[in-house]
Formats: structure tokens, sequence, C-alpha cells
């Protein structure tokens, strides 16, 4: 039997010599298995700002709204993502709030340490003076860092907290962890009173309940003479997630590979038409459900494959990512409502041809049709990008234009996920990159894609709509490090076409910038840039070919000279 994560908590929270408690403490380790693997289990502590006369209102926001909220995010995500987006959400409301009162001190504000243990790692959120600690054996290390202003010759203030600002500047990282690591989470009421040397000794006295050595602190604490609410959380790490390599091959091969498939064949009631593609890692075959007559398409696994269990996962993964991604202009998982005996999964029947194909039978440049075309592409690729997904291989035949003129991104074949990559595993998952003419240059040197690497890719597309080429010529695929991509130059469009604006070509040289920091950060600036002139571009317009195009400019002007030098030399000559 694989192992589970399992977590002993305890806490403790006393008001001390202060007339009400500000401070709030929860946490959440879901009792369904599925949901404990996909999210984790989270931990919170929360100190009302003392200044603030709602300050027990607002800790106890932060908790249960981080509570209740992290686990409605989608499975996708990544607890950064998920953790960042439900604290910026929680910031909002507290802020809000406080602009309803007309005195400042009866605003909504208050400090959050939020600490999520997801497989094998723990996801730190911090704002404000509470802190974290680790104890692995007898060293406690202290992991958060106080958000104080110190003042010279005064006392120090709080410098970040939930509900001070409309903007939220939230620390967050992880860490690896160990079965018995200890977390503690604590208010400054105990870590201001309290040395890490005292905290540590009482951490490693030898009481197992965690509960009961939550209270001694807190009477310590007391007894030091803490003016504060003094309030900590210690939860200890039991067990994690792990499973040996033969434990995960043999549940990724609980069903079998299908039998061949050719036309007239039933496989759990779908009857196969014919096979529409076959490739060295899968096949698609046209097929009709025999119960409703809809035309479907059906992926199967290669056989080539059977014994990897990285292929394995990443196909299964495949329907994962589509039954959660939900746009007209992505290619629809179909949910199957009978058994199925074997690997493979059902895609809705698209009429139409590739965005390859459909380049092929253009005769003619036409920019509103393009950027009709691109709008599309925009909105299929922001529902990955909203699920924090990236597709990581959008080249024109994963592109499809029906009859109609809709438009579907397809294939989930090299489609990552945040939510999945944050979940360990003995399987050696590897990047499988997509087409080299259009990969962005960071996957070429190995660095992490993000949602830029998807817009180079579509800018590249753009520019093959446009001229037939590719904005780098064939430079792009032949590069493999960092010093053959510093060398790639982009061609400007009118080498090819010269009825393009130039504010145009600039939207696409943007898109395709080797260094993602120069790209677009959004794809909706790429998209308006397309249908509407920069004014920054226009200006460029006006600017001297030096200023523009200085290599176009240094070039031109070294043939000019060396034409003027065969001149010159012929009539010496003569």
């Amino acid at each position: 039997m694989s192992a589970k994560l399992k977590v002993s908590v305890g806490s403790c929270s006393d008001k001390g010599l202060k007339e009400e408690n500000q401070d709030s403490i929860g946490h959440m380790i879901p009792s369904n298995l599925n949901l404990l693997s996909a999210k984790g289990a989270a931990f919170t502590l929360a100190d009302g700002v003392s200044s603030s006369s709602e300050a027990k209102q607002a800790s106890q926001a932060c908790v249960t709204g981080f509570l209740s909220d992290y686990f409605s995010t989608p499975d996708s995500w990544s607890v950064k993502k998920s953790g960042g987006k439900v604290l910026t959400s929680i910031n909002t409301w507290l802020y809000s709030q406080s602009n309803q009162f007309q005195d400042i001190s009866r605003g909504l504000a208050s400090t959050f340490c939020g600490l999520v243990l997801k497989s094998t790692t723990a996801h730190l959120f911090h704002v404000g003076d509470s802190r974290i600690y680790q104890l692995r054996g007898t060293n406690l290390e202290q992991l958060t860092t106080d958000h104080r202003i110190h003042m010279p010759g005064e006392q120090e203030y709080l410098g970040r907290a939930m509900g001070v600002d409309y903007r939220l500047d939230i620390d967050y990282k992880k860490v690896p962890t160990e079965v018995g690591d200890l977390f503690f989470i604590s208010t400054d009421g105990v870590h201001d009173t309290l040395s890490d040397k005292a905290i540590q000794k009482i951490l490693t006295s030898g009481e197992a309940n965690l509960t009961v050595i939550c209270e001694q602190i807190v009477a310590a604490s007391l007894e030091k003479g803490s003016l504060d609410n003094v309030s900590c959380q210690l939860l200890r790490i039991n067990e994690l997630p792990s499973q040996d390599a033969d434990e995960v091959f043999s549940k990724l091969t609980e069903l079998p590979f299908p039998p061949e498939l050719y036309e007239g064949v039933i496989l759990d009631g779908y009857r196969i038409t014919r096979e529409l593609h076959a490739s060295s890692t899968s096949q698609l075959y046209l097929a009709v459900d025999t119960e409703t007559d809809e035309k479907v398409v059906i992926k199967t696994p290669s056989i080539n494959f059977e014994d990897d269990p990285a292929y394995l996962e990443r196909f299964q993964l495949e329907e994962w990512a589509g039954r959660r991604i939900n746009s007209p202009h992505v290619i629809r998982t179909v949910e199957q409502q009978r058994p199925r005996r074997f690997l493979y999964y059902i895609m809705e029947y698209i009429e139409g041809k590739t965005l390859e194909q459909w380049m092929e039978d253009q005769t003619e440049l036409d920019l509103t049709v393009i950027r009709n075309v691109v709008s599309q592409a925009v909105s299929g690729l922001r529902a990955f990008h909203r699920m924090d997904m990236l597709h990581q291989d959008i080249k024109p035949g994963n592109i499809m234009i029906t009859s109609e003129g809709l438009v579907k991104i397809v294939d989930f074949g090299s489609t990552k996920i945040a939510g999945i990559a944050d979940i360990s595993t003995p399987i050696e998952r590897k990047e499988l990159l997509g087409t080299k003419n259009y990969t962005a240059p960071e996957y070429l040197v190995e660095q992490p894609g993000t949602t830029q690497s998807d817009l180079f890719a579509l800018g590249c597309i753009i520019y093959e709509m446009i001229t037939g080429k590719l904005p780098y010529g064939d430079n792009l695929a032949k590069a493999s490090d960092q010093r053959s991509i510093n060398r790639l130059r982009y061609i400007p469009i009118s080498s090819h076409i010269a009825n393009v604006p130039h504010w145009v070509d600039k939207a696409i040289r943007t898109a395709v910038q080797v260094d993602p920091n120069n790209r677009y950060e959004k794809l909706s600036e790429l998209e308006a840039d397309l249908r509407k002139p920069n004014p920054d571009y226009l200006r460029e317009d006006q600017l001297p070919l030096l200023q523009r195009n200085p290599l176009g400019f240094w070039k031109g002007l070294s043939g000019l000279l060396l034409v003027s030098n065969f001149i010159l030399f012929y009539l010496l000559a003569t």
C-alpha cells in the first residue's frame, strides 16, 4: 500500500493581559484522499492588528476565508497560485470594508501565516510579523522574515499586513519536508517574549502531545511577561506520500492497451469508422457512438510505449487536462458514461482543417481574417492559462478551423499542469517540447516556460500566416545553446512582403522576442496591437532609418560604398 500524508496538529491561544483575543487559528486536513492528494492540508494563524477595533473580525476572516476558499480553487492550479489568489481576494475584501469606516482606526487589518502541506513539500504564505519555524531534529530554523520597519530611536512599526492597502505583497516559499519534521507557527506575543532557544527547549522536551506543547509555550510566554495575545500552532509530519516505481507502474497499467482498431470494430460502444492520424506516439480514430450516433474521435496510446511509465502518465493526464478546460476554442474532451475496458479517451469530432492546411489554401493576404483567427486562438490559450496550464506545443498543426470559421486548439500531449507538478512522484518526468520552429528559446536552454512561451509560439504562427515564413528563418530550429540563441536575428516582415504596416510587424516582433522579459506580458496586448496601431510603434515609423533599423542602415551604407568603390576603380582603370 502506498503511504498517504498524515499530520498531527495542536494549538493554543490566550488573550493574555488584553481584554479581547484578536488572534485566530485554524487548520483543515481533508478526509477525502483525492482532495488531500490534489490540494494537501492547510494550517493558518492570523493576528489582528491591535490598533484596529475590528482586529478580531479581520483575523477570523483571514483564517476562515483561506481554509474555505483554498480548497475550492481548481486542482490544476499550483499551491502558489491558489494561495496567492485567495489571499489577494481576502485582502481586497478587508480593504473595501475598512474604507466604509470614517475612522481609519476601525479598519480591518491582520497579519497572516499560512502553511500548505502538499505531497512532500511545505508551501509558506506570510504577511506581517507572525512567524513560521521548522524543527528538524534539534535544529530550529525561522522560515519567515518579519515585515517590520525599524525607526532609529523609536519603536518598530508593522510594515505589511492584510487589509491595509489595495495591493498585497505576499512572501511565498516552499521547503522540502521529511517524516518527523515539526512546523511551529506563532504570533508576536510568543516570539517577541520567548527567545528561539527557549522555544526550541520546549519543543524538544520529549512531550509527544502537540496541544500540551503549545499550552506550555503559551504559559511560558505569559509568565515571561507578554503584553499581547499569545497564540501558536504546532504540526508534526507522521507520514509522507510515497510510492515505489513498481506500484506507480501497476496503477498506470490498470487498463490494458486497446486491441487493433479498424473499420467496423466496436470499442466499448464506439464503432470505428476510419483512422484519422497515426504517429509514433498515438493514433486517432473517427468513431460513432452506437447509442447516440454522435461522431467522436478516439485517441489511443502507442504500443511502442507500453512499458514507459512517464509516457503512460502523460497520456492519462491529457484527458485529465482536457476535462478541466471549458472553452469553445479548445477541443472538448467527452466524458464517458459507459465503463471503459481499455486505455484511451474520447474527444469531440471537428469537421474542418488544420491551420497548416488552411495557410496552404490561402491565395491572398487578408489581415482582417488573420486577426479573427488570432483573436480566437488567444481565447483558447487564455483558457489554458486560467487553469494554470501551459500548452507548450502551439503550432499550425495543433490549431483547427471549422468550415464556419471557428478556431479550436487541440492536443494536450505537451501540456504542463502546475497543480500536478507540485506532486512528487518516482516517475522521471521529462519536459515534452513542441515543434522546434515554434518553441520558445527558453525551453531550448532548459529554462522553465511561462505564459510568454505560449505567446512566442503564437507570434511565430502569426508571422507565418502573413509571410509564409518564420521570424528567425531556420535558425531557431538549429539553436541549441544560449550562445546560438543570442545570435538569432528577427527578419522584418518587409523583407518578404511590402504592404504590411510597420506597427503590425512591430507587434509581432515584440511577441517573438528572444528574451521572454521583452515580450508582451499578456496575450490581450498582442491582440490589441494587431488590431489598432500602438502609438509607440507609430512614433517609431517617424524615426530615421538609422534608429529604426541600425543593422539595415549600415548594411545599406556598406553596399553603397562598395558600389562606389567599384565605380571609382573602373574610372581610374580606364
